[in-house]
């Protein structure tokens, strides 16, 4: 299928997805769709470093804050703007704020980019075990940093009010819910060109054998540097829409362990070598802890994640994905 195909088809299934939830005329499910919805992105940046570079990275909850909290900072500026410049420039910038979301959504993928690709530099020499106590390392560093600064609300965290209503769309969730299915839509399609091209080939040749690959003259460390980049940046993505969805934002909740523990298991739940396997993850995963959430409680969800992990890992350590390939690979052979 042809990448001009494969992004229209996806329009097509998020068109027809979003005006069937309209149709049933419930705001939860809005709700609940947006926070699925998420969890596909944030698997999928992590399978580009983790499944296709084969670099398990633990500190996606620390990526996913940048976004949020670039967004908590460009409100709080939009909010601050006579305290903060001078009076003759507060009515030409009383027109740009506040920024629209689409607009911090790129500017939390920038940032969060920035930091991936200076992450990368620092920490792509480390391998295996050390790599992923760095990323986790980072995590804990920004966390700490972002409890100190106390323009973004500090430790006590920072209130978001966003409008009731938007032209259109009608209720505020259902614009962030087509906000972050196009971001979906952003995120299969970079991992999908990614798995085709050059660029996927040199990844995999990484997570094959990294020492043979060098010694075959593959720029193992440049390709590192673009992976890194590119799933911190869809990171950041995924978390600049969160303090409107949620209205407030504290570091505890914006660098919650569940982001980093989802990001991880649901491309191994789905498969790690394709990008349909951390879609099919997240969705699963995603869901199952929803339903848990509303008809248990939210303190289940990790649970939930454990049990899945150790039975995927003892029937399917290949995923779903793997499971079907090797179902139709022995239908051939029979």
């Amino acid at each position: 299928m042809r990448t001009p195909v494969f992004i229209l088809l996806q329009i097509a299934v998020a068109t027809a997805l979003y005006f069937i939830l309209r149709a049933a005329d419930n705001d939860y499910l809005f709700f609940l769709g947006y926070t699925v919805l998420e969890f596909i992105v944030l698997a999928t940046a992590w399978n580009i470093l983790g499944g296709y570079c084969g670099y398990v990275n633990f500190g996606s909850a620390g990526f996913f804050a940048i976004g949020a909290y670039t967004s908590v900072f460009f409100y709080t500026v939009g909010q601050s703007l006579e305290d903060l410049f001078p009076e003759n420039l507060v009515g030409p910038l009383q027109s740009v704020f506040p920024l629209p979301v689409p607009v911090l959504v790129v500017i939390g993928g920038i940032v969060a980019g920035l930091v991936g690709l200076g992450t990368g530099y620092l920490t792509l020499r480390l391998r295996g075990v050390f790599f992923a106590i760095a990323t986790l390392a980072l995590s804990v560093v920004l966390q700490t940093f972002v409890l100190n600064w106390s323009f973004v609300g500090g430790s006590r965290g920072a209130y978001i009010i966003p409008p009731d209503k938007v032209p259109i769309f009608g209720p505020y969730i259902q614009y962030l819910f087509v906000l972050m299915l196009a971001l979906v839509i952003l995120s299969l399609t970079c991992a999908r060109l990614i798995e085709r091209s050059r660029l996927g080939y040199g990844f995999a040749t990484i997570r094959d054998d990294e020492l043979a690959a060098e010694a075959c003259g593959v720029p193992t460390l440049r390709l590192k540097l673009i992976a890194t980049t590119l799933s911190g940046a869809l990171m950041g993505m995924a978390g600049a829409p969160l303090p409107f969805y949620i209205g407030y934002v504290e570091p505890g909740s914006a660098f919650d362990l569940s982001y980093a523990v989802n990001s991880i298991a649901m491309p191994m739940i789905g498969g790690t070598t394709s990008w349909a396997g951390p879609m099919i993850g997240a969705v699963l995963l995603g869901t199952l802890q929803q339903i848990a959430t509303v008809t248990i409680s939210s303190a289940v969800n990790l649970l939930i994640v454990g049990l899945l992990l150790i039975g995927f890992v003892i029937v399917a350590p290949s995923g779903i994905i793997g499971l079907w390939q090797g179902w139709m690979r022995r239908r051939k052979e029979a």
